[in-house]
């Protein structure tokens, strides 16, 4: 099995993708958006056909006290237009911290702000597909 991993941010998605065993999560691009979700989705869609990807991750942002807001909402849209689209199952993982994990992660390996900000969002993927893969085993 192959999966995707997605973190949806307002103005980028961060994607990474898994081996093909389904065991190790790599950062794989970050990819622009202005909130234009039929554009990315249609983008999702040629990732997938590419890489042979047999599932995705979609990071999905709850606030610390567990309820879903704005953001979350956008995510659970998101993924309907994808499993409409791709017609493939999307999963939700829990992404709180995710973004802060990635952050320190970076700045452990002294990489300068300036190139931070360009891996992050990829990062911060590779983060929650990791999390999801790790968690499917057991």
């Amino acid at each position: 099995m192959r999966y995707l991993g997605l973190d949806l941010g307002s103005r980028t998605l961060g994607i990474a993708i898994s081996d093909s065993r389904g065991i190790i999560a790599s950062s794989y691009k970050v990819l622009r958006h202005n909130e234009e979700y039929d554009k990315l989705v249609s983008e999702v869609k040629n990732i997938v056909k590419d890489e042979g990807i047999d599932e995705i991750v979609l990071g999905f942002p709850k606030n610390m006290d567990n309820t879903i807001g704005f953001k979350g909402e956008i995510s659970l849209s998101f993924k309907e237009k994808l499993e409409k689209s791709i017609g493939i199952k999307v999963h939700l993982e829990d992404e709180r911290l995710t973004t802060v994990e990635a952050e320190r992660i970076l700045i452990s390996n002294n990489t300068t702000r300036k190139n931070r900000k360009k891996v992050i969002d990829s990062m911060a993927a590779t983060i929650i597909l990791q999390s999801f893969l790790e968690r499917k085993d057991k």
